[in-house]
């Protein structure tokens, strides 16, 4: 039993060291498929084919992990586009530099 849980806690620290050096969009692909074989299989086992549906489970979750990370990865860069679009924080504050260098409110 001891062995069991050596060997398990083992292969769950590589895998998430494994996922260090990866951009959020293939964590989310990696994610996306383990979630999606487990759940083919589960469903494969009780429908009677595992091999099967852990295959058409892997790619449905690969697929959806890599669309919803792109998803968020076009999210993100219209928020920063967006964000640095305004200007400076005094600018969207409405505060300009007069020539004296003092700080007039224009509303």
């Amino acid at each position: 039993m001891g062995k069991k849980i050596l060997a398990l806690i083992i292969v769950v620290a590589f895998f998430l060291a494994a996922c260090a050096g990866m951009s959020d969009t293939q964590q989310r692909t990696l994610s996306g498929g383990a979630i999606g074989a487990a759940g083919g299989a589960a469903i494969g086992a009780i429908a009677g084919n595992t091999g099967m549906g852990l295959a058409i489970g892997a790619a449905a979750g690969a697929t959806g992990g890599y669309l919803y990370g792109k998803h968020k990865e076009s999210e993100k860069a219209a928020y920063d586009k967006r964000d640095t679009s305004r200007g400076s924080r005094a600018n969207r504050a409405g505060i300009r530099k007069g020539v004296d260098g003092s700080g007039l409110r224009i509303c």
